[in-house]
């Protein structure tokens, strides 16, 4: 991570814009503090995938949060390449100013060069490869696919550098680490598959009962015993018995490819009630 930290900043001199991949079910939580923090002089796209997975209805008030907090976003679905074409549209108005001064100086026009950045396993190279419209980056369903970093060319208006997926060195909280381990950031090695399906079934209590009640066939009853116990009852009834470890896995992936419906984590009412001044 600290040698992918070292490349973005060794790069962004390279490029006129940067692509920030979040993840539409956790808006805030996968902002990386780090790119933030290195790239504030530089125009800044927020691209939200894997939209197809989120609620709909906070996917639009995280692109009306980031709209009036002056942050360009687009929600998108890349693999459906829904919204991916609307990328050089929303950029170009980032870029008019600096482009009309390379012009008045005589310079040739040139594509805009932009490089992509985002925590692991975001859909950073899904996105680059629905842009480019070809398979040039490498694509897998886990963390740290993408090994080393590579230009892209899109077309004759928009030139891409992908990174590999970037984490921060110290997380601010459990709950944090928690929700990039279950949207899939986080490689399982380093954290307890239990300890995380325990945490997806906390929150689907709260967010979409039914959609943890028709997966697994559970009654009212069920969903009033504890995480542990509903853990256990949802292990045996996947035919699993008492392998809670494989139960654990099983729901994790559950919660990642939206078999138990849609989600998002992260609320844009609970952020800007922490914005507003204490009386």
């Amino acid at each position: 991570m600290a040698k992918a930290i070292r490349q973005f900043e060794e790069n962004l001199s390279l490029v006129d814009v940067v692509f920030e991949v979040i993840d539409a079910r956790i808006p805030l939580t996968s902002q990386n503090p780090e790119i933030k923090r290195i790239s504030a002089d530089k125009p800044h796209l927020f691209i939200m995938t894997k939209r197809d997975l989120a609620d709909p209805k906070l996917t639009s008030a995280w692109l009306e949060y980031f709209s009036d907090h002056n942050q360009p976003a687009i929600a998108i679905d890349a693999k459906t390449k829904f919204g991916v074409n609307n990328v050089i549209s929303v950029i170009s108005p980032l870029l008019r100013e600096k482009i009309q001064r390379e012009q008045d100086k005589g310079m040739k026009k040139r594509p805009i060069r932009a490089i992509s950045v985002g925590v692991p396993n975001v859909g950073k190279s899904t996105v680059l490869n629905r842009l480019v419209n070809r398979r040039a980056a490498q694509v897998g369903n886990r963390p740290g696919v993408t090994k080393g970093q590579q230009w892209l060319k899109s077309s004759d208006k928009l030139e891409l550098l992908d990174t590999p997926g970037i984490l921060w060195p110290k997380f601010a909280s459990q709950e944090v680490a928690d929700k990039l381990a279950l949207t899939g950031a986080i490689k399982e090695s380093v954290f307890a598959s239990d300890d995380i399906a325990l945490y997806g079934l906390k929150q689907f209590r709260q967010l979409n009962p039914d959609g943890l009640k028709e997966r697994y066939h559970l009654n009212e009853e069920d969903l009033t015993l504890s995480d542990v116990d509903l853990l256990l009852q949802i292990t045996k009834r996947v035919g699993m018995r008492d392998d809670y470890e494989r139960g654990s896995n099983r729901i994790i992936q559950d919660f990642r490819s939206g078999k138990i419906g849609h989600y998002t984590l992260d609320d844009p009412e609970m952020v800007m009630d922490n914005e507003k001044p204490n009386d």
